[in-house]
């Protein structure tokens, strides 16, 4: 009996939906990308290729480059802080206010951004200080990013086989601060670095409430970005397009790659 090849390989009517969609899905990048890098896109390539725009780019805008990654960094920073114990006292809690409330923690994300920030600033917008620091973006993106880091640990935090395991760790004496930090962090460790990464993505990409939020002073990356589309030739619109790429790229593929050695340690 011959062994069954479909069982063993994706059918081929799947691989072609698949190669059809990420042609699809990554045409428009190419695109994109280049159109930055010609000289003149109404000729295409036969323009010629050059760094110009790039260039301009990095002068007009290369500091909210890194006010983009302090900000994500920062919001992932708080969310571990706050969103981990938050999912935890979640997990556990048997009440129904404790499932109203994670609902309602949902609530940011189902809400458009400008409506969020609209609310924040309505909210804290007369202090002066805060209202136009880059603290103010960063609240505003976690009030959008926490919703994701806490539903993904609080998943994690549910499983039996977790409770079962803190319970014995009660049974042999072991405190809350090292159930919590020696038992039960380490066991939903993959868990983390997953929201970790999902809420620095967010973070970086986040246009609709950081777009409502920030000042003149107080640009982000994205921001930046829609400021050339509108006010600046498509060229340059496109090479920021590649800034964002060049930058963002190697850090999600670094974090993969940490979250993917976390996870073959630690397991699921």
């Amino acid at each position: 009996m011959s062994t069954p090849r479909n069982a063993r390989q994706a059918p081929w009517l799947l691989i072609a939906l698949t190669t059809l969609v990420a042609f699809f899905m990554l045409a428009p990048i190419a695109l994109s990308v280049m159109t930055g890098l010609v000289v003149n896109y109404s000729k295409g390539l036969a323009s010629g290729l050059t760094t110009r725009w790039l260039a301009e780019v990095w002068q007009l805008y290369g500091g909210t480059v890194a006010s983009s990654l302090w900000i994500a960094l920062l919001c992932v920073v708080g969310n571990l802080l706050l969103g981990v114990p938050c999912a935890y006292a979640l997990a556990r809690s048997p009440s129904r206010a404790a499932r109203w409330f994670e609902e309602l923690l949902t609530l940011p994300v189902a809400v458009p951004g400008l409506a969020s920030a609209l609310a924040l600033i309505l909210a804290y917008g007369t202090l002066s200080g805060f209202r136009q620091s880059f603290a103010f973006i960063l609240v505003g993106h976690m009030v959008f990013t926490l919703p994701f880091m806490v539903r993904t640990v609080g998943a994690a935090f549910r499983k039996g086989e977790l409770r079962a395991l803190e319970e014995a760790a009660r049974s042999l004496g072991a405190s809350f601060a090292q159930r919590f930090l020696g038992v039960l962090v380490p066991a939903v460790l993959p868990a983390i670095v997953a929201g970790s990464l999902m809420v620095f993505t967010l973070s970086v990409g986040e246009f609709n409430l950081t777009w409502m939020l920030h000042t003149p002073l107080t640009r982000t990356l994205p921001v930046g970005l829609a400021d050339s589309y509108a006010s600046m030739r498509i060229e340059i619109g496109s090479a920021y397009t590649l800034v964002f790429l060049i930058v963002i790229l190697p850090v999600l593929w670094g974090l993969q790659a940490i979250g993917a050695l976390i996870e073959k340690h630690h397991g699921t």
